[in-house]
């Protein structure tokens, strides 16, 4: 109802009450055509499924790789004086630079193509998951680690079978923020130097004065970070059975 409500009032705004003028805003009619034209005839270098496919790729890369490193890295910490003291501080130093901030760096480093794209939404998504991970560890009650201490229950066993579920509802929401960070920090990457990617017709369509087409690009965000969000919710709901049940 609420999405139904927003349409007509887009429709009654930009038409018959003119509220907003087609020039600023664009009305449904001008929005639908523009979203034919990229799907068929194609704009800024590409179809919109292949301006989508490039985005996700990028998105996707810089995910999982940030993931994969900053997950266990935040587990490591948060169950590991030790690592803590030695990590912590570096990064302390980086956490408050903006992902954007590294742009400039990725260019000199990596130049204009594909990889300075994906090493910045690294940036962008290793932070949320080591915090969110470290948090998890340090949120499992003392009770259900001296429990388990008692039992015997030491090294892999314990990660396996105490630490990582007891932390998988903060790592969780931190691979949510992360992948908001990563869509976020992806458009802003891609309105410098790319060839292809929906950052790319932002780019293109604020050239070309082109509101339909800035608005076609920003729904297609929309739309694959509402699709991400949902696959990550369903792995969640399968990675954690128990609070389905709850």
């Amino acid at each position: 109802m609420t999405l139904i409500g927003a349409l007509l009032l887009w429709f009654v705004a930009t038409g018959p009450a003119g509220w907003v003028t087609s020039i600023t805003f664009p009305t449904p009619a001008q929005t639908w055509d523009s979203f034919v034209q990229i799907c068929t005839t194609g704009y800024a270098g590409g179809r919109l499924d292949q301006h989508i496919e490039q985005s996700v790729k990028l998105v996707l890369l810089g995910f999982f790789s940030a993931t994969i490193i900053g997950a266990p890295l935040g587990l490591w910490m948060g169950c590991s004086r030790r690592a803590e003291a030695y990590f912590n501080p570096v990064f302390t130093l980086i956490r408050p630079i903006p992902p954007l901030a590294w742009i400039p760096l990725a260019i000199v480093w990596l130049g204009l193509g594909a990889a300075a794209k994906v090493m910045v939404i690294w940036m962008a998504a290793f932070v949320p998951v080591v915090i969110n991970s470290y948090a998890g560890v340090r949120s499992i009650e003392p009770q259900l680690i001296e429990a388990a201490e008692m039992l015997g229950v030491r090294g892999s066993r314990f990660a396996w079978e105490v630490m990582i579920p007891g932390a998988l509802p903060m790592i969780f929401t931190g691979l949510r923020l992360s992948l908001q960070a990563a869509w976020t920090t992806l458009v802003a990457g891609e309105l410098i130097g790319a060839v292809r990617g929906l950052g790319h017709v932002l780019t293109q369509g604020s050239l070309d004065i082109y509101p339909s087409m800035i608005l076609v690009a920003m729904l297609a965000v929309a739309l694959c970070g509402w699709v991400m969000t949902w696959a990550l919710g369903w792995l969640e709901r399968r990675a954690m059975p128990w609070r389905a049940k709850s």
